[in-house]
C-alpha cells in the first residue's frame, strides 16, 4: 500500500510520501536510544511539565488537526476534533498519575525474607515499537504514547499508510513539548519492513492495535525474539438486550454505538442480541433511528456518516452484505452503495442472521449492524459469546441480578451496562481470545512496558 493521504470522502490523492530508506530509519533508531539514555534520568515533575505542554499544544491545534483526521480517513468533523481532546485529556491524566502508579512498593515486614527492606520498583525498559490503525489515527497513538514516555521509554511509530500527515505530526509533537530530541519518532515504513525493525536489539518491545492476522504476525516475530507484546485486536462486541431495558435509551445510544466514526470501531457495538419480548419494538425503533442518520460530507458538521476510510473496506462491507442477503437475511434499511463519489455504505440494519453466513462469526468494520432474536438470557450470553472475539460487551437490563448475571458470563475484556463502550484513561482497556493480550490505559496500561524489578536489602 503506497504511503498517502487519499480523500475517502473524493477517493482522490491528496498528498503522497516516500518511505523512508534503511540509513534514514536506523538514523532515528539511534536517535531514540540516544534520548532514552536522558529520559530515563529524569524525574516525574519533569517529564509532567513535557507531557502538559504536549496536551497544550494538541488542544491549540486541534481545530487544525481534525480537519486532518477528516480528510485522511473520514471521520466526522465534530467527532474529529473531539478526538484530538480526548488525546490531550490522557496525556494529562498520564502527567498527574504517572508517578503515583509506579511508586516503589515495600513489603511490610520484610523479616520474612530476611532482609533489612524489601519491595518492587518499576523500571523502564527502553525503546517500545507502536504499530497503529487509521481508524482513532491520534487517539490509539497518544493512548500508548502518554504512558510511555512518562514511564521514560521511549516510542518508535509506524502508522496506517493511509494517514501519514497523522503520522507527522506526532513525529514532532514531544520535541516541540521540550521532550529529548528522538523521544518519540515515526518510522515512514510499508507493513512489510516491521519485522526487520522489532529484530533490531534496541527494540525492547511492541504495541500492536489492528487487525487479528496482523497481531498473530506481530506477536510471532516478538515471541522468536522474546519481546513483551501487548496487543488490541478486533472485536464483534455484543449489545444485549433484555426486557427490562428502557428501549427508547437502548436504541439511540445503540445507534451511536454502531455507527461512531463512520462504524470503524472495534469497540462498536456491531450484534445486537434482543431478547423476544422486546425484539419487535427494539428493531422498529432502532431502525428508524438508524435509517435517519445523515451520510454525508464529514467537513460539514452536519453529517452523522461519513465515508469508509478505504476503498477495499467499503467492498468488504458490500460483499459481506450481500452474503447475508443471499443466505436469507432481511435487510431493514440500507444496505447498498450509494450513486456519489468517495467510499459511502449506507448505514444499514440486517436481521435474520445465521451461523452459515459471514456476519455470524466476521467483524463487520462499517456501517453495518446485526440484530438476532433470541428467547431466555442463557441464549443471549451463548451467542455474544459464540465468536472468537472478546474485545467489549454491552448489556441493557434494569434488573441488577440479571446485570451480575451477564458481567460474570460474558467472555469479554469489559462490560458495559445500561451505555454504550468507550475507553477512558482511568479504566484498564483490552481484550481476551481473539480480541488481544495485555491492558492500555489506567495504572495496568503504564505498568505493561516497565521492569517491575525486586529490591532486597540485607
Amino acid at each position: 500500500m503506497a504511503i498517502a493521504t487519499i480523500n475517502p470522502t473524493t477517493g482522490q490523492v491528496e498528498k503522497t510520501f516516500e518511505a523512508h530508506d534503511e540509513a534514514e530509519v536506523d538514523r532515528r533508531i539511534a536517535e531514540a536510544q540516544a534520548a532514552f539514555e536522558t529520559l530515563k534520568d529524569t524525574t516525574f515533575a519533569q517529564r509532567a511539565e513535557w507531557m502538559n505542554k504536549a496536551a497544550q499544544l494538541l488542544e491549540d491545534d486541534a481545530d487544525e488537526l481534525g480537519r486532518l483526521i477528516t480528510i485522511e480517513m473520514g471521520r466526522p468533523i465534530a467527532a474529529a476534533r473531539a478526538e484530538v481532546l480526548k488525546c490531550a485529556k490522557g496525556l494529562r491524566f498520564y502527567a498527574e498519575n504517572a508517578e503515583e502508579f509506579l511508586a516503589p512498593e515495600q513489603l511490610s515486614d520484610p523479616s520474612r525474607v530476611n532482609a533489612s527492606a524489601a519491595g518492587t520498583r518499576y523500571a523502564p525498559i527502553g525503546i517500545v515499537l507502536a504499530v497503529m490503525p487509521w481508524n482513532y489515527p491520534l487517539w490509539q497513538v497518544l493512548r500508548f504514547a502518554g504512558p510511555a514516555l512518562m514511564a521514560g521509554n521511549v516510542g518508535l511509530l509506524k502508522h496506517a499508510s493511509n494517514v501519514p500527515q497523522a503520522a507527522l505530526y506526532l513525529d514532532t509533537l514531544f520535541d516541540r513539548a521540550g521532550f529529548p530530541a528522538g523521544a518519540f519518532r515515526t518510522l515512514l515504513i510499508p507493513a512489510s519492513r516491521v519485522e526487520s525493525v522489532l529484530r533490531d536489539p534496541r527494540i525492547k518491545a511492541t504495541t500492536l492495535t489492528g487487525s487479528e492476522p496482523a497481531g498473530r504476525s506481530l506477536a510471532s516475530i516478538a515471541g522468536s525474539e522474546v519481546k513483551h507484546v501487548v496487543l488490541e485486536l478486533g472485536g464483534s462486541d455484543p449489545f444485549v438486550v433484555m426486557p427490562s431495558a428502557d428501549l427508547e435509551k437502548a436504541t439511540t445510544v445503540g445507534v451511536t454505538a454502531r455507527n461512531q466514526n463512520n462504524g470503524q470501531s472495534c469497540i462498536a457495538a456491531k450484534r445486537f442480541i434482543v431478547h423476544a419480548d422486546v425484539y419487535d419494538e427494539f428493531v422498529r425503533l432502532f431502525t428508524e433511528k438508524v435509517a435517519a442518520l445523515t451520510v454525508g460530507d464529514p467537513l460539514d458538521e452536519s453529517t452523522d456518516v461519513g465515508p469508509v476510510a478505504t476503498e477495499s473496506g467499503r467492498d468488504e462491507l458490500e460483499s459481506q452484505v450481500a452474503d447475508a442477503v443471499a443466505k436469507g437475511a432481511t435487510v431493514r434499511t440500507g444496505g447498498t452503495v450509494p450513486d456519489r463519489d468517495g467510499w459511502f455504505f449506507e448505514p444499514t440494519v440486517l436481521d435474520g442472521i445465521t451461523p452459515e453466513m459471514r456476519l455470524y462469526l466476521e467483524e463487520a468494520f462499517g456501517p453495518v449492524a446485526s440484530v438476532y432474536r433470541v428467547e431466555s438470557r442463557e441464549e443471549a450470553a451463548a451467542v455474544a459469546n459464540g465468536t472468537t472475539f472478546g474485545l467489549s460487551s454491552s448489556v441493557w437490563t434494569t434488573d441488577e441480578d440479571e446485570q451480575e448475571w451477564f458481567i460474570n458470563r460474558l467472555d469479554a475484556g469489559a462490560v458495559f451496562v445500561n451505555g454504550m463502550t468507550a475507553s477512558f484513561p482511568e479504566l484498564p482497556f483490552g481484550g481476551v481470545k481473539d480480541s488481544g493480550v495485555g491492558r492500555e490505559l489506567a495504572a495496568a496500561g503504564i505498568r505493561e512496558f516497565c521492569n517491575l524489578k525486586t529490591v532486597w536489602k540485607g
